[in-house]
């Protein structure tokens, strides 16, 4: 009786095997037109283009965070001077 349950589990397992074959087989053209309906930009060219917008964006954030530096740098010398211009001279 053992053996009838080996050869029952080969012949399972088999029948498995070709009725997974058969499915690939007859899905495969559906899968196929999926995949070319979803297909997207290359991502050698998508890469470029964002790595080039991305750069974009860092120069014009640096670009805005030196004026704000130069700007705030300019404020408080003008503060410091008028600071310094209406302190009495009694420490020299």
């Amino acid at each position: 009786m053992n053996k009838h349950f080996h050869d029952s589990r080969y012949y399972l397992k088999r029948a498995g095997e070709h009725a997974k074959l058969g499915v690939t087989e007859t899905l495969e053209p559906y899968a196929t037109r999926l995949r070319t309906l979803v297909v997207r930009e290359p991502e050698s060219e998508s890469e470029s283009g964002r790595l080039h917008t991305v750069r974009e964006d860092l120069t014009t954030l640096e670009q805005k965070a030196t004026d704000r530096v130069h700007g705030v740098t300019g404020s408080a010398r003008e503060t410091l001077s008028a600071r310094r211009s209406h302190e009495p001279a009694s420490d020299q």
